[in-house]
C-alpha cells in the first residue's frame, strides 16, 4: 500500500514530502499543527521528529486512514503527487513556493572554492607521569570516565531483543563497545543480530583531520570485531562537523583532508559508506569545534558470536593481536584485515572469553573498563612501558584467553584481588573506579544513598491456590494498549510462547466516539477472556498520576468494572501488570485489594524513584511468595535477573499495610543484592522501594502488579550480565487454566 515513506526531519514539509516525488501540489493549511499560531513558512520548514510522510494510490487512502485510526493515529492527506515536475506549497490558497525539480536537483547555483590543506601535525600522545599519576588522571578524565548516569535514562532493553547490556558484569560496570541487539521479528524468534559501533578522537582530529578520520573508520570497525562480529558486509556511515569555513580555504581544508582519510580508510579496508549527515556551522565568535567526523559502522552476526568485554575468570591471560603500521602510524590495511580474520577464528572456537580494542585511553582505559565489571583486578606484564600502557593502539585488540595464542603479545594476567598493578605500583580497584564515577556524578546521578528504610525478607510457602472456573487449554488474554504503551507486542510473544492466546486492543481517544467505541469493544472482548494484561510503556508522561488517571480512568467505566469483577470473581481469571501496568493495578486497587475500589490516601502506591530519574538495567529479584498462580512454577528464595525500565517505581505503604500483605503473602518479590538480601542499596534497588519491594498480589495471589519486565526475555539475551532470566510466570498463568 505504502509506496514511498520519510520521516519529518530538520527540513520539515518542505524535505518530508518535497522528497517523495519529482511533481506536488502540498496545502500547508491541512497539515496538523503541534502548536498554534504557526504560518505557512514556518509550517514548510519546522522539524516534527514524530511525523512520518507516506505515498499512496488514491484509491487505498480511505483503506490507510481507517487503518490509521484502528491504531490511534491521526492520518491527514496533506498533498497530491503531479505530473509536472515543481513543488508548490499553498497557504491560505495561495501559493508560497512554486520551484522546478530541475532548480531543486542542481543544488541550487553552482559555487567554487580554492582550497589549502595544511600538514599533519605530530599526534602521538605525550605520556607526562608515572603509572599511577597517569592512572589516577585517566580514570577521572572526561574523555574516560563513567557516563552510566546518563545511559541509564534510556530504555536500554524495549524490544525484548538485547543481547548486550550497555553495562556488563555482575556488578553491571564495563560499558560495552558495540551496540549489539536482536532483529525485531513479530511473534517469532531470531538469533540475527544488528551490531553498531562509532569512532572518533577529538585531539587526533585537531592535530590532523586526514587520520582523525582515517582512524575513526578503524576505530568503528575494530568494535564490531571486538564484539565478535565478521569482518563480512560492514557498512559506514558518517557524521560530520566542522567550523564555519566562509571563503577561507584553510578552513576550507579541514573537511577536505578528513574526507580524503575517511576514503582512503574505506577504499584499503573495502567498507562503504552508505549515507551521512553533516554540518558546517560549528562555530561561535572565536570559538570552532575540533574537526569531527565520526565513523559509525554496522553490520549482522548470530548472538552466539557475541563476545562481551568484561574480565571473566581471574588467572587468565590478557594478551595482544595488532597490525603493522605504516610509517605515519597507521595500521596497514592488509595487515589489519588479517587481524580481522585470526581473532574471528580464535572467537569463534571459544578461545577468546572478553576483547577490547583500545581507544583514547589506550591498554591503560581498556584494562580498567574490562576490570571493574565483575571486580577484578589486573597485572601489566613487567616487559610493557609506561608509555606503551597509556598510548594510543588503534587497531589492535586485547584478548582475554586461558592460553596464549601464537603471534600475540602478553599484556597481563587477571588477578583475583581487586586492583591494577605494574612494577611495584599497585592501585585499588575500588579507588579508580570511586575517581571514574564521581567525575559526572553531580550531572547525572548514579551513585546516590538511598535509605529506604529497615528491610524484612519475608518467606511465604502457598500450600493451595485458587482455581479457574473454566479450563481452557489456549487461555485468551486481552492485552490493552493505552497512548504510550510500548510493551505490547513482548509481552505478546511472552504470552504465545507460553502456549495462550493473546489479542492486542488498541484503546482508541482521539476522539469521544473512539473512546466509547473502544469501551464497548473492550467490555465485550473481556466476557469470552481468561487473562488481562495490561503492558508497560510511558502513558500519561510515565507519572502515576499521569498513566494512573489515564488507564485506571478506563477501567472504572461502568461496563469495564462490571467485566473485570466477572473475570475475577465469577470466572476466577487472572490480572498482570507490569510497570506502567503496575502503576495502573495499584491506583485501580487491584493490588492489594484483589478489586476495584475508591483509593485512600493511606493506601498503597507507587511513586518518583529516589534517584529522580529514570532507570533502565538488570536487576535481581527474590520470590518472597508464591502463592501467586503467576508465581507456582517459583519456589520461595528463588532468584531471577529481569529487566527494569522506569521512573516511578519506588512502593511506599504505611507499616500496618505491610505487615498484612506479609502475612497474607501478599509480598511477591524483592530487590536483593549479589547475596540474595533485600536491599535500600541504589546498586540493587533502582527506585528505593519500602522493604525492597518490586511486586504485589491480591489477597488471593490473582492479581499480581510487579516493575520488572519479565517479559522482555528470550534465548541470547543480556549475555553481559549474569543470571536466570525466566521467572516462568507466563508458562504458570497457563498452566492454571489447563
Amino acid at each position: 500500500m505504502i509506496k514511498r515513506c520519510n520521516d519529518f526531519g530538520a527540513g520539515g514539509v518542505s524535505v518530508a514530502i518535497g522528497e517523495l516525488a519529482e511533481g506536488l501540489e502540498v496545502d500547508l493549511n491541512a497539515v496538523p499543527r503541534k502548536y498554534e499560531g504557526l504560518d505557512g513558512t514556518e509550517l514548510a520548514i519546522s522539524e516534527s521528529q514524530e511525523r512520518m510522510a507516506v505515498v499512496l494510490a488514491p484509491e487505498d487512502v480511505p483503506a490507510f486512514l481507517a487503518m490509521a485510526a484502528e491504531e490511534n493515529l491521526r492520518a491527514v492527506p496533506v498533498a497530491k503527487v503531479q505530473e509536472e515536475k515543481r513543488l508548490r506549497l499553498f497557504w491560505n490558497g495561495k501559493a508560497i513556493v512554486d520551484v522546478s525539480r530541475a532548480f531543486l536537483d542542481s543544488n541550487g547555483a553552482e559555487k567554487h572554492i580554492y582550497i589549502e590543506t595544511e600538514a599533519p601535525k605530530p599526534f602521538a600522545k605525550e605520556i607526562k607521569g608515572g603509572f599511577a599519576e597517569e592512572y589516577r588522571a585517566l580514570a577521572a578524565s572526561l574523555n574516560c570516565c563513567s557516563r552510566r548516569g546518563l545511559a541509564e535514562r534510556f530504555d536500554s532493553t524495549i524490544g525484548a531483543g538485547t543481547v548486550l547490556m550497555p553495562f556488563g558484569g555482575k556488578h553491571q560496570q564495563t560499558p560495552i563497545q558495540a551496540m549489539v541487539h536482536k532483529v525485531s521479528v513479530e511473534g517469532k524468534d531470531t538469533d540475527t543480530c544488528s551490531f553498531m559501533s562509532w569512532g572518533y578522537d577529538p585531539y587526533i582530529s585537531e592535530k590532523s583531520p586526514y587520520h582523525g578520520a582515517y582512524l575513526a573508520v578503524v576505530e568503528s570497525v575494530c568494535k564490531l570485531i571486538a564484539s565478535g562480529a565478521a569482518f563480512e558486509e560492514v557498512y559506514l556511515t558518517f557524521q560530520e562537523y566542522f567550523g564555519k569555513p566562509g571563503t577561507d580555504p584553510k578552513r576550507w581544508g579541514k573537511p577536505l583532508s578528513a574526507l580524503l582519510g575517511a576514503f582512503k580508510a574505506q577504499t584499503e579496508l573495502g567498507v562503504g559508506a552508505i549515507g551521512g549527515k553533516d554540518s558546517m556551522s560549528g562555530s561561535f565568535e572565536q570559538l570552532d569545534v575540533p574537526p569531527t567526523l565520526v565513523s559509525f559502522a554496522v553490520t549482522t552476526d548470530p548472538a552466539d558470536a557475541v563476545v562481551s568485554p568484561e574480565f571473566k575468570e581471574a588467572g587468565h591471560l590478557l594478551v595482544r593481536l595488532a597490525p603493522e603500521r605504516s610509517a605515519d602510524g597507521l595500521p596497514l590495511a592488509e595487515s589489519l584485515k588479517d587481524c580481522f580474520a585470526k581473532l574471528t577464528a580464535l572467537m569463534r572456537a571459544g578461545k577468546v572469553f572478553a576483547c577490547y580494542t583500545p581507544g583514547m585511553g589506550g591498554a591503560a582505559e581498556a584494562v580498567l573498563k574490562m576490570a571493574i565489571g565483575n571486580g577484578l583486578g589486573f597485572r601489566f606484564s613487567d616487559a610493557l612501558s609506561v608509555e606503551r600502557i597509556f598510548g594510543y593502539d588503534h587497531g589492535a585488540f586485547l584478548l582475554e584467553v586461558a592460553e596464549q595464542p601464537a603471534g600475540t603479545e602478553l599484556v597481563g594476567e587477571i588477578l583475583a584481588a581487586p586492583q591494577i598493578c605494574f612494577g611495584a605500583d599497585c592501585l585499588p580497584l575500588a579507588a579508580l573506579q570511586q575517581s571514574y564515577e564521581e567525575k559526572l556524578e553531580p550531572v547525572y546521578h548514579c551513585n546516590i544513598a538511598q535509605d529506604a528504610g529497615p528491610m524484612k525478607k519475608p518467606v511465604f510457602r502457598a500450600e493451595s491456590r485458587p482455581a479457574p472456573a473454566l479450563r481452557s487449554a489456549k487461555p485468551k488474554v486481552l492485552i490493552p494498549v493505552f497512548p504510550g504503551t510500548n510493551c505490547e507486542y513482548d509481552s505478546a510473544k511472552a504470552m504465545l510462547d507460553a502456549g495462550a492466546d493473546p489479542q492486542i486492543m488498541v484503546l482508541r481517544n482521539l476522539t469521544a466516539e473512539g473512546v466509547a467505541e473502544s469501551v464497548e469493544a473492550f467490555a465485550k472482548a473481556l466476557k469470552d477472556a481468561q487473562m488481562i494484561f495490561i503492558p508497560g510503556g510511558f502513558s500519561g508522561g510515565d507519572e502515576p498520576d499521569g498513566s494512573g488517571k489515564f488507564i485506571t480512568a478506563f477501567f472504572r467505566n461502568a461496563a469495564i468494572k462490571e467485566e473485570v469483577a466477572a473475570l475475577l470473581e465469577r470466572r476466577d481469571g487472572l490480572i498482570c501488570g507490569i510497570c506502567n501496568g503496575f502503576q495502573a493495578l495499584i491506583k485501580l486497587g487491584l493490588v492489594p485489594f484483589g478489586r476495584i475500589v475508591d483509593t485512600e490516601a493511606d493506601f498503597p502506591t507507587l511513586t518518583f524513584n529516589r534517584i529522580a530519574r529514570h532507570q533502565s538495567r538488570i536487576v535481581r529479584t527474590r520470590v518472597a511468595s508464591n502463592k501467586s498462580p503467576w508465581l507456582a512454577l517459583t519456589e520461595p528464595g528463588e532468584i531471577y535477573s529481569v529487566p527494569i525500565s522506569h521512573g516511578e517505581g519506588r512502593l511506599i505503604a504505611t507499616p500496618e499495610m505491610l505487615a498484612q500483605m506479609e502475612a497474607n503473602g501478599q509480598i511477591a518479590t524483592q530487590y536483593v543484592d549479589l547475596d540474595g538480601e533485600p536491599s535500600g542499596d541504589v546498586r540493587f534497588n533502582p527506585n528505593g522501594s519500602v522493604w525492597a519491594i518490586e511486586g504485589i498480589t491480591s489477597p488471593d495471589g490473582r492479581v499480581f502488579g510487579k516493575m520488572g519486565h519479565a517479559e522482555r526475555k528470550g534465548a541470547g539475551l543480556y549475555k553481559n550480565v549474569p543470571g536466570n532470566y525466566d521467572i516462568r510466570m507466563f508458562e504458570a498463568a497457563v498452566r492454571y487454566f489447563r
